[in-house]
């Protein structure tokens, strides 16, 4: 097995090991981060479908460094989702550990006014 493999396998299982831990009745956030960009979505699990999405390639004049950025999609994720009536829902950080990025976008949801 190569090294690439075992790296994507070991990602995969954290991931579904951060996820098995959550309620289903609940909308929960799911993260995820590229080198340059961070996305995040609000998902209906019992439905099947995403309810509001946002990353820093929609928002424009965004400055500062990355972590700063990650916050303001927090923010904007916040808003959108509220406008949607999505007030509580549970932070899926998928194989990426709670710090950094993660963190800022997490606390910008909490800024933002959804309960994590």
């Amino acid at each position: 097995m190569s090294i690439i493999k075992k790296i994507k396998d070991r990602a995969k299982r954290r991931a579904l090991r951060v996820r098995k831990k959550f309620k289903i009745e609940m909308p929960r956030v799911s993260v995820f981060r590229s080198l340059k960009y961070i996305y995040a979505q609000v998902i209906d699990d019992i439905n099947s479908t995403t309810l509001v999405s946002c990353s820093s390639l929609e928002l424009k004049n965004l400055k500062g460094d990355k972590k700063a950025i990650a916050n303001a999609v927090g923010k904007e994720l916040a808003k959108r989702a509220q406008e949607k009536g999505i007030t509580t829902a549970v932070f899926d950080r998928g194989s990426f550990l709670y710090h950094g990025r993660v963190k800022a976008l997490a606390e910008g949801l909490r800024e933002g006014g959804l309960n994590i």
